[in-house]
């Protein structure tokens, strides 16, 4: 019941149209899809963390669950300039995360896990 309403409210939120890209906590850029997933904008220098980071940002940010899973749908390694494209589903699930996870099972991570993958860059000055 939990995840139906999850991706109900997460699908709502894709279908908000471009214009409602999200600026997560890192500057990555992510864009719903008409079709209930997201994409991670690709940039210069990103790499799975950052990825990762954006993802569970972006689902927390849409009033969900902590431990909402969230898989990765596109199958890593991202090329260059290409975004990652991640949903709250199984369905057409990547074979991983692009993460080094000891025990994984599966292409997915907890939306409280992939948020704590961003950095916290120290204070330039003191």
């Amino acid at each position: 019941m939990i995840r139906r309403l999850a991706f109900a409210a997460l699908a709502a939120t894709a279908l908000a149209g471009p214009a409602s890209a999200f600026i997560a906590k890192n500057g990555e850029v992510v864009q719903p899809a008409g079709d209930g997933t997201f994409v991670v904008m690709g940039s210069p220098g990103q790499g799975p963390g950052e990825s990762w980071c954006a993802a569970g940002d972006y689902v927390m940010s849409q009033g969900l669950l902590p431990t909402t899973r969230i898989w990765r749908l596109s199958e890593p390694p991202r090329r260059q300039a290409e975004g990652v494209r991640f949903g709250l589903s199984s369905q057409g699930a990547a074979s991983k995360t692009g993460l080094f996870i000891i025990g994984a099972k599966d292409a997915s991570v907890s939306a409280i896990h992939a948020r704590a993958l961003c950095r916290q860059d120290p204070p330039l000055f003191d």
